[in-house]
């Protein structure tokens, strides 16, 4: 080998060195459900959660060991430590003080240093119960809010609600403060807010990492924030990448124009098992037991399903258990109620419906649904027993199972068209608005001891008068499960609220509300060359600890 050729071998290897270190610097997310957008507060959706976490971080979270740890403060308040206080209201009634203590130097991403008062204009916005907004601990908790000083704000509750230490997003004052001044209703400030407009404003994000490009229904690009004063961020570009077929997304997870799915928002469980039959020795596979709930809403107003007779029927008629065992590989738990058993609130005498096509036709005809000459049942009316059945479109899993259920309630006499969406408009019109006839099926993640007020409680029953806010989207209104819910949020003796979380779980399995069906196990597809990755199994997004994911 000549000079010549040795240096230019030698320069063609350095070029591949280079190449593959630059590979390793940018981290490419599949995921098969995009955010209807990435306003914090505005929708509910896991994967909206998922990518904000990489650039705004909440006040207080749960920890992988279901602690509640800090993201922006010094401490989480709690009584014990005094950041926490009983306070007595106006009056006369019993409240909490409770002191939130931001970490010193938190930076939004153009240089504004973050403070209380960002807290108090959030609590501001979020107070409003027209806001339309969906976090998880909201804000109108707090009747009012001190700022002591630029780090401290004392937050007064009017009842002793157990979840006084877990709070959201702050927002920033000095972008969002003028847009929230000229908006004439709350809908004009979600339809101007720069969350929405112009995502890539470095002043709304103080996480790891700021977002570079946004385009719509397509991906997301994440750069370091350069005024981040945690661990400097081991990723030098992120981006997550919208490929809403799974089938397609396993394709592009093969041939390395992505590098990972995540846990519930990627690849099904059916396509993980089998990947990691094949591909075994070229990815990291974690299964990680999830708090997500797989179930089906019932839309309450439809006359039909509000006899529990027929949505009784309709869980007897399919066979859940076999669902899990054929296409999950075992992975994932049958559902009796919203509360997985890895919550120290879930009980086990509940009632069971296992599949039984035999008693689902008994409570048919109990109901008065008798089977036509077409094997479709009728009432005395000549009304078809027939439902519309949706959910995110391109989701392997989901699709097969509908069409399981679909042909078991065909048995039973139930006639079901499916009638799926691609997840945006799914979570962001159908369910929002309320606009399903029949069912509808998607996933839940309820926090661990987070009462069920958003989705279970009728005030947040989503209407055109609320902005469309909370996700009750079934439109459960029951006093019983109302009166449970609230004074389960501000009971903080351990026994009655025990009490109240059982009662809450009886209600819901007993009345059957919704059709539980599975907690889910998603797995998580992690590139090899990636350290650093913790799949949590909870709400607390993987993404918060981006920061410390790196090439190995």
């Amino acid at each position: 080998m000549t000079a010549r050729t040795a240096t230019i071998a030698a320069g063609l290897a350095l070029a591949v060195v280079t190449a593959s270190a630059q590979a390793k610097d940018h981290l490419t997310i599949g995921v098969a459900q995009f955010p209807n957008n990435l306003h914090p507060y505005i929708g509910s959706q896991t994967v909206q959660g998922y990518v904000d976490a990489l650039s705004l971080h909440r006040i207080t979270v749960y920890d992988t060991t279901g602690k509640i740890v800090c993201l922006l403060c010094t401490e989480a308040p709690s009584l014990e430590n005094g950041l926490a206080k009983r306070e007595k209201t106006a009056s006369g009634g019993d409240g909490l003080a409770v002191t939130i203590k931001l970490k010193p130097g938190l930076m939004w991403g153009d240089g504004v240093k973050l403070t209380a008062k960002d807290l108090a204009f959030t609590w501001k916005v979020g107070h409003d119960p027209n806001a339309g907004f969906a976090n998880v601990h909201p804000w109108s908790r707090a009747t009012s809010v001190d700022v002591v000083d630029d780090q401290t704000a004392v937050l007064h509750l009017d009842r002793t609600v157990t979840s006084y230490a877990l709070w959201d997003e702050i927002l920033p004052e000095h972008l969002e403060g003028p847009i929230l001044a000229a908006a004439k209703t709350p809908a004009d400030y979600i339809n101007t807010t720069l969350y929405n407009r112009a995502p890539t404003t470095p002043g709304l994000w103080n996480g790891p990492f700021l977002v570079s490009d946004y385009k719509s229904n397509i991906s997301v690009s994440y750069k370091p924030n350069p005024f981040w004063t945690g661990t400097k961020p081991g990723l030098k570009e992120i981006s997550v990448r919208l490929i809403e077929n799974t089938a397609a997304l396993q394709a592009n997870l093969l041939s390395g124009d992505v590098d990972m799915t995540p846990a519930g928002i990627g690849l099904s469980i059916d396509q993980v098992v089998a990947l990691q039959k094949q591909h075994g020795n070229e990815f990291r596979f974690i299964f990680k037991p999830q708090l997500s709930y797989e179930h089906i809403d019932l839309q309450l107003s439809n006359p039909i399903l509000q006899d529990e007779r027929v949505r009784k029927a309709l869980l007897h008629g399919i066979d859940v258990k076999a669902i899990v065992d054929r296409l999950f590989g075992g992975y994932g738990d049958l559902a009796r109620t919203f509360i997985n058993s890895l919550d120290s609130h879930f009980i086990t005498d509940l009632p069971t419906y296992p599949f039984d096509p035999a008693r689902a036709r008994a409570l048919l005809d109990e109901a008065g649904w008798k089977p036509g000459s077409d094997g479709i049942r009728r009432n005395d009316k000549g009304d078809r027993l027939t439902f519309e059945f949706a959910t995110t479109s391109g989701a392997r899993v989901r699709e097969l199972t509908q069409q399981v259920m679909q042909s078991q309630w065909k048995a039973i006499g139930v006639e079901v068209t499916i009638k799926n969406q691609p997840s945006r408009s799914f979570f962001g019109q159908l369910l929002k608005h309320r606009e399903f006839t029949g069912m509808a099926e998607y996933a839940s993640t309820l926090e661990v001891d987070l009462t069920p007020w958003a989705r279970l409680s009728s005030p947040f029953i989503p209407l055109a008068e609320n902005n469309w806010g909370g996700q009750n989207y079934s439109g459960i209104s029951d006093p019983k499960m109302d009166a449970d819910i609230a004074a389960a949020q501000y009971e903080l003796d351990p026994t009655k609220q025990q009490a109240l979380w059982a009662d809450m779980q009886r209600i819901y399995s007993g009345k059957l509300y919704a059709l539980p069906l599975y907690f889910r196990v998603d797995p998580d597809v992690v590139p090899l060359w990636l350290d650093g990755y913790q799949a949590t199994g909870k709400e607390t997004y993987s993404t918060y600890s981006a920061a410390d994911w790196h090439p190995n």
